[in-house]
């Protein structure tokens, strides 16, 4: 008959398709046969409308979004320790179908994904300013695999810009360092998380200024000495880590540090952002956020022998605009050029002296891909890059309804787990 025809051809053009069935291609083909008629599978109909689209998107998804992320290392141990012991590092990296964009991945990751529910104890801790430094920590005392709290492995957690605990993918990371059994604790950059931070000190912060940064540290290992501690930053909190690490060398306790969506460049990550339509969709947003971070700021503290108006700062536009006007006097910078030098990583990448693993997409507006450091990885054995071709800014969202963990938090859990338990070889 000639339906039975038809649903020859149909198979007999699926069977010819010559590659291996993934999350994408098995969901579309799923729908193919579940909602599409068979009595419309004639040969004309069929090839016309169904199998000559279906064969298109699927050529179009393979070669463009379906490639193996890109790995770089300045070192052949750290390269073969990464391959063996955190296999998603050779693993294809299936973007969410329907959000695959960029821009999109960005922006949606935070409504699409869960929130995994965590109770946090929070630290207040003094700084040597006078200043107060907010910590959340997840203690995971229910831990089965190190019931010892004095043992327990701690996951220091570095949110991003305007980022604190409650962000979603600091969340999903808590999250995956429970189920290893790790502790973590997340800290909270001044201003950010809730408490009146300002009027106490007369600093805020910048990924530059890595003091605050050393201070936690030193409280973790000060009080626990026999634990080991890694660390995760996201964005700006990767960049504030890179840069501690930059400048410390081998005197720290940390025994590796993972980063992801890091701003390599300031300039470029500026400069980028500030294109119409990314100035539209995320600096002005930003902006808004580092305002009002500071809006308590007390303007007779500001204004003493600082050189800036509030006012004038309550009137930036744009990332730039507010760090000329506020944050590279508050930090005591000739020019906002001599801060964005001083706040880019790539310049102290050289001085990296423990195990540290970059996840960077291609496609990152905030961080473009020319102003990824390719090279200078290269010349360090203790680095690596992970690039992807696509997953937006702290997006990596994969499979077809992205609301448990990312590509993003398979990197961290697999990581976290190796450097804890296996970053003895590494030495």
């Amino acid at each position: 008959s000639c339906r039975n025809r038809a649903v020859k051809n149909r198979d007999l053009a699926m069977i010819s398709l010559d590659f291996d069935f993934n999350i994408l291609t098995r969901d579309l083909s799923h729908y193919l046969e579940n909602q599409v008629k068979v009595g419309l599978f004639n040969e004309n109909v069929g090839n016309k409308f169904v199998l000559k689209p279906f064969l298109v998107l699927n050529w179009f998804f393979r070669v463009d979004f379906l490639q193996k992320p890109q790995l770089i290392s300045g070192g052949k141990k750290f390269y073969q320790f990464l391959r063996e012991h955190c296999p998603v590092v050779s693993e294809t990296y299936y973007p969410t179908f329907w959000c695959w964009e960029s821009r999109i991945q960005t922006l949606l990751r935070p409504f699409v994904t869960a929130k995994p529910g965590v109770v946090y104890r929070n630290e207040l801790i003094r700084a040597a300013d006078g200043g107060q430094i907010s910590l959340d920590w997840f203690d995971n005392d229910d831990s089965p695999s190190h019931p010892d709290p004095a043992t327990r492995p701690t996951v220091l957690l570095l949110p991003g810009l305007t980022g604190t605990s409650r962000e979603s993918y600091i969340l999903h990371m808590v999250q995956q360092s429970r189920d290893l059994g790790y502790r973590c604790v997340v800290f909270n950059n001044r201003g950010v998380s809730g408490e009146v931070l300002l009027a106490k000190t007369p600093k805020t912060y910048c990924a530059a200024n890595t003091e605050d940064l050393e201070t936690v540290i030193e409280h973790i290992q000060r009080n626990y000495e026999a634990a080991p501690v890694m660390a995760a930053g996201v964005s700006m909190g990767g960049m504030m880590l890179a840069n501690y690490l930059g400048r410390k060398g081998r005197e720290t306790c940390l025994k590796g540090v993972v980063v992801f969506s890091a701003g390599w460049d300031v300039f470029e990550c500026t400069a980028s952002l500030e294109k119409p339509l990314d100035r539209f969709l995320f600096n002005s947003y930003l902006t808004s956020c580092l305002q009002a971070s500071v809006h308590s700021y007390p303007q007779t503290q500001a204004s003493a022998g600082k050189g800036y108006d509030m006012d004038h700062v309550m009137k930036a536009r744009t990332i730039r605009e507010f760090d000329e006007r506020f944050t590279s006097i508050m930090f005591g910078y000739p020019s906002n050029d001599h801060c964005y030098h001083d706040a880019s990583p790539i310049h102290r990448l050289k001085s990296v002296q423990v195990p540290m693993l970059c996840l960077n997409a291609a496609d990152d507006v905030f961080s473009p891909s020319h102003a990824i450091p390719v090279e200078a990885v290269k010349q360090n054995p203790n680095l690596a890059l992970l690039i992807t071709c696509h997953g937006g800014h702290i997006g990596f969202l994969e499979g077809v309804w992205p609301r448990q963990s990312t590509y993003m938090d398979r990197v961290f859990k697999q990581f976290a787990k190796a450097v804890i338990e296996q970053g003895s070889r590494l030495k």
